[in-house]
């Protein structure tokens, strides 16, 4: 899987190409980061991106054409139909949109900054906004870097058993139980003794209630879902 990130802060995606489970699809060949800075592509020597807003407002707003300058000259070796754009306007991401996106070979991400973007770069280049949530970010590097790495860990041979990817949360429209491991006991919290028992069914069940649990707590909009 491909992902072409127009970004005007390259840099940002170093040490995340390089650690844990990105660094790892990448050097297994199951993902490719290409980075384009798309001030490469501006008409002016400044390499400047952006200008005041039409109709007086404060911020600034990426200019249209080093975006679509950009964009066209990813699409001479990327034909993908996807191009992203990471907004609080956009649908709010979950692992069903992760894993919808998971099986494709080319992905083009926008990573906007500034006040926004152009519109006629939405109108016309955007074929999905999503959201990482209700809240802003400077930019749309950080959205990107967390798509990658969520797309990233669903690639074949990436995590060392799938099993574990497919029991994480909203992989079945919950959140996830609680879990433990050695020693048995820490300064007087002891691991749940059905988890001791041996006995699948029990431990099943166990993680089924607890994940309803937890959900009807925190998420009681995924159980009306």
């Amino acid at each position: 899987m491909k992902f072409d990130v127009l970004t005007l802060f390259p840099a940002m995606f170093h040490s995340f190409m390089e650690a844990s489970i990105v660094a790892k699809a990448i050097k297994q060949n199951a993902i490719e980061i290409s980075l384009v800075d798309f001030r490469d592509f501006t008409f002016v020597k400044s390499r400047q991106v952006d200008d005041y807003p039409y109709g007086g407002e404060a911020g600034m707003v990426i200019k249209p054409e080093p975006v679509f300058r950009a964009v066209e000259f990813i699409r001479e070796t990327n034909t993908s139909s996807h191009l992203i754009y990471f907004t609080p306007q956009g649908r709010p991401l979950t692992q069903e949109i992760v894993r919808e996106y998971a099986v494709c070979e080319n992905v083009i991400i926008l990573c906007g900054h500034y006040k926004e973007i152009d519109q006629r770069v939405r109108d016309v280049l955007v074929t999905d906004e999503i959201s990482l949530g209700d809240y802003v970010l400077s930019g749309g590097e950080l959205a990107a870097m967390c798509f990658i790495d969520a797309c990233a860990r669903l690639q074949p041979g990436v995590l060392k058993d799938i099993e574990s990817a497919n029991s994480d949360s909203f992989e079945d429209g919950l959140l996830g139980y609680p879990h433990y491991t050695r020693p048995e006991e820490y300064e007087g919290m002891k691991v749940p003794e059905v988890l001791l028992s041996g006995n699948h069914k029990k431990i099943e069940a166990w993680r089924k209630e607890k994940a309803l649990e937890i959900t009807r707590e925190r998420r009681r909009d995924l159980l009306d879902e």
